[in-house]
């Protein structure tokens, strides 16, 4: 049996269309997470549409809904990862059985704290809306949206476990179709559940909840339904599977915080220094946000990669698609810093108020230039999520997280802190972030799964 399995894994792996048209093949599956990973901020933008015909309120409510909402789900994208990872090295081992194990397992948790969060959070959604600083009518529109969207967190992190195992098939494809339906059908419910329609009152802010909830747990029952139609039914979960992978939530945990704690505090160093250095840096932060899908859509294509020809012990491959993955990363980040530098004037006129543009000028100028730069720290994410590298990761974000923050608060300190200032130190954060991951592989380290002996394939 395990000779059958040695051979089923050869025969897959040296076939894979990556070693024939590795540029091709990373575009085939970089292109459908690409537009999966922009339909979710495109809904909140008309979410945000149609609440805004409400009225301030009703707006401010939608805003603190969903920056809570959003912060803790996204906690729970270890599923999503760490699922993507393990499946990829088990398909490239040939390993039906764990595939299955590790897919019965992430569903099986994502259920699980789903569930937890709904019972865990539903008693503190007065404390929670309160402490983002909601009062008044506010607060209240706010505690509805919150109570209505929270019914959504199964379905959200199924989606999450779901869609990780569709991709470490290298199955891009379904997570956008199905993403896309959901977004599909949340816009058409919005305008019916805010405004009214026919049988159906009129609910606002509480209706744009609803809307999303429904259409997430479609959208849930249709990943459960399609994974199970390609895999069969997954087997009951081992126990030591369930630690891997509350292991990987471990470390990416700490790892999101510390990413986000840079840009919070970031933020607030921009808001505090005047409203036209906050309205600059809110311009330049959305257009930064927005480029970085472009290059996370290469990172989770890398990683499937990467963890496909790690599991059947092609090293050489895995380093193949990480020099591919960087290539096609760092081409990306010039383009993008050519697009930056061009479309200036656009960007000015869509976003900057005119009291603000002075200030803008400059520090997106420095955001433009660290495109390349930033693109290679998102490259070698998602190489090293492929080789299950996730401590070291998290070693390197808290290093730049730290080092980054420190110039903040000297800067602040010293009353010397400027709009200019802290994109300089947001660049940084990113050379730190690509360095690291950068020299992980080219020359690598001891303990670098990338160099490790154990891997190589005689």
């Amino acid at each position: 049996m395990t000779s059958q399995i040695h051979e089923f894994k050869d025969e897959a792996a040296q076939n894979h269309s990556f070693i024939n048209s590795p540029h091709t093949t990373l575009m085939r599956l970089s292109i459908p997470v690409l537009f999966s990973l922009v339909a979710e901020p495109l809904t909140g933008f008309v979410d945000t549409a149609f609440v805004s015909r409400l009225g301030t309120e009703s707006l401010a409510a939608l805003g603190v809904g969903t920056t809570v909402l959003s912060s803790i789900f996204w906690v729970f994208n270890f599923l999503g990862i760490g699922s993507q990872t393990e499946v990829a090295k088990a398909m490239g081992h040939g390993n039906k059985e764990q595939v299955l194990q590790v897919a019965g397992l992430a569903l099986s948790m994502g259920a699980f704290f789903g569930v937890f969060l709904i019972l865990f959070l539903f008693p503190f959604s007065a404390t929670l809306t309160h402490f983002m600083g909601a009062t008044g009518a506010v607060h209240t529109l706010g505690m509805d949206y919150f109570n209505v969207r929270l019914f959504g967190a199964p379905a959200i992190i199924v989606s999450f476990a779901a869609f990780g195992i569709m991709r470490g098939r290298q199955d891009m494809a379904m997570p956008l179709w199905i993403a896309g339906g959901v977004n599909l059908l949340n816009i058409v419910l919005d305008p019916v559940l805010i405004f009214g329609w026919g049988i159906f009152p009129d609910m606002g802010v509480t209706g744009a909840a609803l809307a999303s909830v429904i259409s997430q747990w479609l959208g849930a029952l249709a990943c459960v339904v399609y994974v199970f139609k390609r895999l069969g039914r997954p087997r009951k979960p081992q126990l030591s599977q369930a630690v891997l992978l509350l292991r990987v939530g471990r470390d990416l945990f700490i790892r999101t915080g510390m990413l986000t704690l840079f840009l919070l505090l970031s933020t607030r160093a921009a808001t505090a220094i005047g409203p036209a250095s906050g309205a600059a840096h809110q311009a330049i932060r959305q257009a930064w946000i927005f480029t970085a899908f472009l290059m996370d859509a290469y990172a989770v294509a890398g990683q499937s990669l990467v963890a496909y020809f790690m599991g059947a012990g092609f090293i050489h491959q895995a380093r193949r698609v990480a020099s591919v993955v960087c290539g096609w990363s760092l081409f990306t980040g010039v383009v993008l810093t050519l697009g930056m530098l061009v479309g200036q004037q656009g960007i000015v006129m869509l976003l900057v108020p005119e009291a603000a543009v002075s200030a803008f000028t400059l520090p997106w100028l420095i955001s433009a230039l660290t495109q390349p730069i930033s693109s290679l720290a998102f490259a070698t994410d998602g190489i090293h999520w492929g080789t299950g590298d996730f401590q070291y990761l998290r070693n390197v974000v808290i290093l730049a997280t730290g080092m980054a923050c420190i110039l903040l608060f000297f800067f602040e300190y010293q009353g010397a802190l400027t709009l200019e200032k802290i994109w300089l130190i947001t660049a940084l954060w990113a050379m730190i972030r690509s360095l690291g991951g950068v020299l992980r592989i080219w020359p690598g380290s001891t303990h670098s799964p990338l160099i490790m002996e154990s891997f190589i394939r005689k």
